[in-house]
């Protein structure tokens, strides 16, 4: 075989055992971001991607999606303000375009999308969104049923009088200013609030990790709470919720809420506040009337109101599913049994006005409302997320009494820069007068050097005994300044100016006086903006749809063999001419009423519930129950039954441990069920018994009976409850009941496994008595017991 000479032959010299393996492939290195550090050095891509994530997340946390607590507002809302002040944008100014704002604040202070620029301008305009609009916008600035708002060429905008209370004072020295993202200009890092705006008008936004939802409140309100806590500031909550009871929503509604959920959300800094529509009756000839709803919930529009109602009485099927649900035709002919028609009236006289009228006038009108409130969103739940970037700069979820405080301090320290500001203004004026006074009376002399001086500023200062600035101003006045008059004014003013100084210098030094002008100040505030309250504050009981669901009335549950379950109208159905499927037979017929549920226990102990007015109805086969509930881990059906949800039962299983619980109990909120009746490997669950008095009679497969009293046991909710009667080994409970003066039924197998029933009555249960957890006594029966119930059916 012939190889190319170029090619060295590998096996020209021998293999040596002494040449060492080939080391392993080296692992390569952890990748790396160079420059990571802005210096040249190199991170790992996994530190990198830390840092700058937890970089990203603090960037969306304190500029872009929470409020700061001494002003209330969002960076890209301070701009906006900032910038139409700079642009003499007040509330007495002619109205200019929008977008001519919008591209000062892009230009200047927020370089990101006019879009999100002019969407956080529109927000603060709207009147339906904010408690107390900061711009005054004129033109479409949408509407509270989701309608954008005009393009910004179209739209104009000035400031409202009310943002005078964040912008008044914000060339008073009062707060830090700081570079724009260029550093050719400043802009201001908050604005000195004069009023808590975090409250007044509250805020909304998703951060990294973290959220707020703050509400609006009453300006009168609010300023009174900060007043109660500046003169007392150990006031506790329930003193502040006195004055501030919750809060106001531009829309108005009605608040129902109970005072104590009020003030745990205002306690914890979260929760959850329930709101409903507000409306009243009119009136019409012929007995007849209709409801007019002129208020709705914060965040509710009548837009989705009308859509909720359509979509109850013209159902459409659920996704995946061929056909409306049974609930879904329970609401349809519950809502349009009682609602005849629905109308928007709403207009720009009114903003809200929807119209409601009854099927009949002979309707309950507090009915009539309960169903439209229990399924649409005229009574819906508002929450409460006190979330803000506080004064140390850290986010953070604040209860009420702390975000008024941190405003109170902000407050105190704002005016006293604001005093400081103004004291320095004053002392550089009295300084300049007094120069002024000094050459004033030496007129000719000063126009004598100045003439004859080929520099007259130091000569002034040699010879007058002038300072710089002194010096300085007198060279720079004009002729008229030195009128006769002019000295009387000067004499005025640096009178008033040392009035206004001693006032000053004691505002700084008395923190007495201090608070004297802050609660000045708040008051007249209070008194210029304030306004009435327009959220009802009437705590009322929630309507649930479970209560208004269906109408009350009497049907019977069937359930096969095989697990098929349906519904009959009315009591008393002869249970010989119900029809079952080919090879199915009769499991359960029971009477109950439409608002009651039907409860499944599965063999593993599990509950399960499906609203007995979801089950099909009709003559029909009905429905298989596994398409209604899920059985868990391999769980079989084994008991069910339909009750009253205050109805109670007692549980057990065949191990002999049980307790007492009620329907509602079991009720489970999912097709999954929940884990009701623990139960060992093997036990089985027996069928509940109710409660027809006040003492437990257990039988086991041995037939041994023990009656004790029901006050020994234990109401429970879940679990496995405590031992009924003591088993011997290899034996078993087969059946419970709790009777109260009843005579027992003993069901079992007699001679050639017939099934056969022994009545034991009151006065033989005698020797059967004692107490919970011991063995019992053998029953005169011969047979093998498998059940125990009460006789005469009960």
């Amino acid at each position: 075989m012939s190889m190319n000479n170029d090619t060295p032959d590998l096996f020209d010299e021998p293999v040596s055992a002494d040449i060492a393996a080939p080391p392993p492939p080296a692992v390569p290195p952890a990748p790396t971001f160079e420059g990571a550090m802005g210096d040249g050095t190199a991170l790992p891509l996994a530190a990198y991607a830390e840092r700058a994530y937890l970089a990203y997340a603090m960037s969306v946390v304190r500029a872009r999606a929470l409020p700061q607590v001494e002003d209330g507002l969002k960076p890209v809302q301070r701009r906006i303000l900032h910038a139409m002040n700079e642009m003499r944008l007040a509330a007495s100014a002619k109205h200019v375009k929008s977008a001519r704002v919008v591209g000062d604040v892009i230009g200047k202070y927020h370089p990101h999308g006019d879009t999100s620029v002019y969407d956080a301008m529109v927000r603060v305009a709207q009147d339906f969104t904010l408690r107390y609009p900061l711009v005054d916008g004129q033109g479409n600035f949408g509407s509270r049923d989701g309608d954008g708002a005009a393009a910004m060429r179209y739209t104009e905008c000035r400031l409202t009088p009310f943002a005078e209370l964040l912008l008044s004072e914000i060339d008073r020295g009062t707060v830090d200013f700081t570079a724009n993202y260029d550093g050719s200009m400043t802009e201001p890092q908050l604005m000195p609030a004069r009023l808590p705006v975090v409250l007044l008008n509250g805020a909304s936004g998703i951060a990294v990790g973290m959220a707020t939802e703050i509400p609006p409140h009453n300006l009168r309100e609010v300023a009174e709470a900060a007043r109660l806590l500046i003169k007392k500031p150990e006031a506790v909550l329930e003193e502040v919720l006195a004055v501030l009871p919750g809060p106001d929503f531009p829309g108005g509604g009605q608040l129902i809420s109970t005072p104590a959920d009020i003030r745990d959300a205002y306690a914890n800094g979260r929760g959850s506040l329930r709101m409903r529509a507000r409306w009243r009756i009119e009136e019409l000839a012929r007995g007849q009337w209709r409801v007019i709803v002129y208020e709705l919930p914060h965040g509710v529009s009548v837009a989705q109101v009308l859509s909720e109602i359509e979509g109850l009485t013209n159902p459409q099927p659920r996704t995946g599913k061929k056909d409306v649900s049974q609930e879904q035709k329970n609401l349809k002919a519950l809502v349009l049994g009682v609602l005849d028609s629905v109308r928007d009236e709403s207009s720009d006289q009114q903003a809200v006005r929807i119209m409601l009228e009854p099927k009949s006038s002979r309707l309950a009108q507090d009915e009539f409302m309960a169903v439209l409130l229990a399924h649409t969103s005229l009574e819906s739940s508002v929450s409460v997320n006190l979330t803000m970037v506080g004064r140390d700069g850290r986010p953070q979820q604040k209860n009420l009494l702390t975000i008024l405080h941190e405003w109170i301090a902000f407050r105190f320290a704002t005016v006293e820069r604001r005093t400081r500001h103004r004291l320095a203004e004053v002392l550089r004026r009295v300084h300049i007068l007094e120069g002024r006074m000094t050459v004033f009376l030496k007129i000719d002399e000063v126009i004598r050097c100045i003439r004859e001086s080929d520099e007259p500023k130091p000569d002034l200062i040699a010879r007058f005994g002038l300072t710089e600035i002194q010096a300085e101003d007198i060279l720079e006045i004009r002729l008229r300044q030195l009128a006769r008059l002019e000295g009387i004014r000067i004499e005025k003013e640096l009178g008033d100016l040392r009035t206004e100084h001693g006032q000053l210098t004691k505002l700084l030094d008395s923190r007495h006086e201090m608070t004297k002008l802050i609660q000045k100040e708040i008051s007249e505030d209070a008194k210029r903006f304030g306004d009435e309250r327009r959220t009802l504050m009437e705590a009322v009981t929630p309507i649930s749809q479970g209560e208004i669901a269906v109408p009350d009335e009497p049907v019977t549950v069937i359930i096969s063999k095989n697990g098929w379950v349906r519904s009959r109208q009315g009591h008393g159905i002869d249970p010989a001419g119900i029809t079952y499927k080919t090879g199915d037979f009769p499991w359960m017929v029971a009477e109950t009423r439409t608002v009651w549920p039907l409860i499944v226990i599965d063999s593993n102990g599990r509950s399960y519930s499906v609203k007995v007015s979801d089950l099909p109805g009709g003559r029909g086969d009905g429905a298989p129950l596994n398409t209604m509930i899920d059985f868990q881990e391999g769980g079989k059906l084994a008991l069910a039954l339909t009750a009253a949800p205050e109805s109670k039962y007692l549980v057990a299983g065949s191990a002999g441990y049980g307790f007492v619980a009620s329907v509602a109990d079991m009720i489970a909120r999912n097709k999954a069920g929940k884990a009701f009746l623990a139960l060992d490997k093997g036990e089985k669950p027996l069928p509940p018994a109710p409660l027809a008095g006040d003492t437990v009679a257990v039988l086991t497969q041995s037939a041994r009976l023990l009656l004790f009293p029901l006050a020994e046991l234990k109401e429970m909710a879940k679990g496995k409850g405590l031992m009924l009667i003591d088993l011997a080994k290899n034996d078993e409970v087969v059946g419970v009941a709790v009777s109260g003066g009843h005579a027992l039924l003993v069901s079992g197998s007699g001679r050639g496994g017939k099934l056969v029933q022994q009545s034991l009555d009151v006065r033989s249960q005698a020797s059967f008595r004692g107490t919970r957890a011991r063995r019992g006594q053998e029953i005169p029966f011969k047979l093998k017991p498998v059940g125990l119930g009460l006789a005469g059916g009960q």
